[in-house]
């Protein structure tokens, strides 16, 4: 591999100036050889070379404005604001159209939280800049702290305007388009950017991206596509086409998506659980089991992974190995009602009725509010023959759902075996009422019940 001249140059600087700090002894470096060696050290995280290269780089250059600005820099990253703005106004008093002394200002008042200031700064900046693309750039961010998406996003344009190739400036464009809830405009503006600049993956990808969260999952799929034909490296490209094709049922070809985002790079546990779950729609049982357990294998912390083989066993209605991985996925997070839902519904499989009655109680403590999870609940707490319970529980349901057939017959066949007549009467009315045709529940659910005279009574004069 060859390096260019520019980078040979820099590599020899930073092994020079390395030697120098081993050997004590000082060696000269011109003040831009400073800079890239100062930037170089702070990129890397490793602050202490920095100021060391900075001190070296003073001391040889003391009227360099270019590192007085690099110490500015680091005085503003440290937080030491008001020093690094007394450095700037000196500088300003030598070279007032320096734009640097304007961004690192402004860069000074956003960090005091005051970035209509910043704007007002990098809009004079603008005066003696080059590099209009990054002062847009800037700008644009400061109008994303101020929460104004709309100028945020005119910025970020006008930034691709002068640097068509800036992707950071794409993704924000986008970001503000879909915070302003703008995705059609957002498509519009990325197929104008796309005739200009068609070989950017990026935009395919971002135009993907759109296209999916309007559900046109079609379009999407080609936006993903260009991007892989541009970069047939670009993993997360190849991951979105995956779950395009896996919402149009094309699951061969999203099985292959996937594969390829684990040739380009370490098995995710999201691709592994997603081909498992194509190749289940496919019929094949098998080869889903395999990349199940490949997912938890993969990551044993994703409750995801647990909970899909859980529900591969309930659709094969081998309930003791569903219940063994319902209590994994249960024992990374015991938080989630729908897991809490599973774990009953298996238990209600396997008769074992007070465990079922624990987790439909889990289950709707957690947020589960869905009529079935009610009305599961009580059936179990009648079958346990906890009444009393079983009629609290359904009045707490009524708040839910207060026209509800379903409800009303289970209070009244409850009530009535409570010998609580009245309301037994009551909620059988009320049932009849929202659904006559329907009032076979009772005999269903409470034989004895149906079958006393008063019941048979009320419902004939109910039907006339």
């Amino acid at each position: 591999m060859h390096l260019d001249h520019d980078e040979e140059d820099y590599n020899l600087s930073l092994s020079k100036f390395e030697s120098m700090l081993k050997t004590n002894k000082v060696l000269f470096f011109d003040s831009e050889e400073f800079e890239e060696i100062i930037l170089h050290y702070l990129d890397m995280g490793k602050a202490n070379l920095a100021k060391k290269a900075l001190k070296f780089g003073l001391e040889q250059h003391p009227k360099s404005t270019g590192l007085k600005l690099v110490q500015v820099e680091m005085l503003i990253y440290e937080d030491k604001l008001e020093i690094a703005e007394k450095l700037l106004n000196e500088l300003y008093a030598i070279e007032p159209t320096n734009e640097e002394i304007f961004i690192q200002k402004a860069n000074i008042y956003s960090k005091r939280d005051n970035h209509e200031k910043a704007v007002e700064l990098l809009n004079e900046a603008l005066q003696f800049t080059e590099d209009y693309a990054d002062i847009y750039n800037l700008i644009g961010m400061e109008y994303l702290f101020m929460d104004n998406l709309e100028l945020a996003k005119t910025n970020f344009i006008k930034c691709l305007e002068e640097d068509i190739e800036d992707q950071s400036a794409i993704y924000n464009v986008v970001y503000c388009y879909e915070f302003l809830d703008q995705n059609e405009e957002a498509i519009k503006y990325l197929k104008k950017y796309i005739d200009k600049n068609p070989y950017s993956e990026i935009a395919w990808h971002q135009k993907g991206r759109l296209y999916y969260g309007l559900k046109d999952y079609e379009n999407a799929v080609r936006a993903f596509e260009f991007a892989t034909y541009i970069d047939d490296e670009f993993v997360g490209a190849f991951m979105e086409k995956g779950k395009a094709l896996e919402r149009l049922k094309r699951f061969e070809e999203a099985i292959e998506s996937f594969v390829k985002t684990i040739e380009l790079d370490d098995p995710t546990s999201y691709a592994l659980l997603r081909i498992g779950k194509c190749n289940e729609k496919l019929g094949n049982k098998v080869e889903a089991l395999i990349y199940y357990n490949k997912t938890v294998h993969e990551d044993p912390l994703l409750d995801k992974g647990w909970i899909a083989i859980t529900d591969f066993y309930i659709r094969q209605k081998n309930y003791p190995k569903a219940l063994h991985y319902a209590n994994k996925a249960l024992a990374i997070d015991d938080q989630n009602k729908s897991y809490w839902k599973r774990f009953a519904t298996i238990n209600k499989a396997m008769n074992l009725f007070e465990d079922a009655e624990y987790g439909f109680r889990k289950a709707v403590e957690l947020g589960d509010y869905q009529l079935d999870t009610w009305l599961f609940w009580v059936d179990i707490l009648h079958y346990l023959e906890e009444f009393e319970n079983a009629v609290l529980t359904l009045l707490q349901a009524a708040d839910y759902f207060p026209e509800e057939y379903e409800i009303e017959y289970r209070l009244a066949g409850l009530n009535f075996i409570l010998k609580e007549n009245e309301k037994g009467t009551f909620h059988l009315s009320n049932g009849l009422r929202l659904n006559f045709k329907n009032n076979t529940l009772l005999e269903e659910l409470f034989p004895k019940v149906w079958a006393m005279k008063k019941v048979q009574n009320y419902i004939t004069k109910h039907k006339h």
